[in-house]
């Protein structure tokens, strides 16, 4: 089962690569046009926005998932009451399709029943909230769906590796009279760089592939603010029927996974080697 998995695994990205380098249309054809597919990809606008946009959702998910996440993770770690009813609440949303998700903060920020009419109705006639339907800011209204789905996750995560910290420690930070905030910037972050990094990976594949959430709140709109990598594979492939253009992005796609993957190895099995 192992081999017949890396064998489709496998195969299959040798072969679109392969057939990026063709020109490849409505069938794969054995029809090799060099790179002219990669030129032709990165003189595409279209190809160029969609790139910033992941660029711009990419770097603050991760800033922003991380930073919340272990924030939460701190908060539940001080044995508060309740705590199993807070975690379930905040995780809950990670249960929820990205379809859901996309449909649910559409009508969160659409300015006809959402925030905006909200805020308007109690008084506030001139505030103006409407992140899906201006180009300029659209792709931060997909980040807020984003960090509501998955911040819950990396909190468990978060808790989890608090939870594994020896309380000994803990305890001679007290004796030593070094404030709460040192100890967790000084001792324990350092102690859970696995679980950062194990947590940054799983955030960084996810951002590579975001796409169910694009289609479901804006479509990629408006016209082509909100496009995504993902998305623009998908529309070649199958809508636009140039399966080779398809082809060379999904393998920029594979490139930028394998520069989140090949440090990580490094981190996880290189140092543990040397060690």
């Amino acid at each position: 089962m192992i081999l017949v998995a890396m064998g489709i695994f496998f195969g299959g990205t040798i072969w679109t690569i392969a057939y990026s380098f063709t020109n490849s249309k409505l069938l794969p054809k054995e029809h090799f046009v060099g790179f002219d597919q990669y030129a032709r990809l990165w003189g595409e606008p279209r190809w160029m926005v969609s790139i910033e946009n992941l660029a711009i959702y990419g770097v603050l998910s991760l800033i922003f998932q991380l930073v919340i996440g272990f924030l939460l993770a701190v908060l539940l770690d001080q044995k508060i009451r309740f705590e199993n009813t807070f975690r379930t609440i905040l995780l809950y949303p990670f249960a929820l399709s990205f379809i859901v998700t996309g449909l649910v903060w559409q009508w969160i920020l659409n300015p006809d029943f959402g925030v905006q009419h909200i805020v308007r109705s109690i008084g506030f006639e001139s505030f103006v909230f409407d992140p899906i339907y201006d180009a300029s800011i659209v792709i931060y209204g997909v980040l807020l769906a984003a960090l509501w789905q998955g911040t819950g996750l990396v909190m468990c995560l978060m808790l989890a590796g608090l939870r594994g910290i020896d309380e000994d420690i803990w305890k001679a930070a007290r004796i030593d009279g070094i404030p709460a905030w040192k100890t967790y910037l000084m001792i324990i972050v350092p102690m859970m760089r696995p679980v950062f990094i194990t947590t940054l990976v799983i955030i960084a594949a996810g951002i590579v592939k975001v796409y169910d959430l694009i289609v479901a709140q804006t479509s990629g709109g408006p016209g082509i603010a909100s496009e995504v990598p993902a998305k623009y594979v998908y529309d070649k492939m199958f809508l636009g029927q140039n399966l080779g253009q398809g082809f060379a992005a999904s393998t920029m796609m594979l490139l930028s996974v394998l520069i989140v993957l090949i440090p990580w190895a490094y981190l996880e099995f290189g140092g543990k080697k040397r060690g």
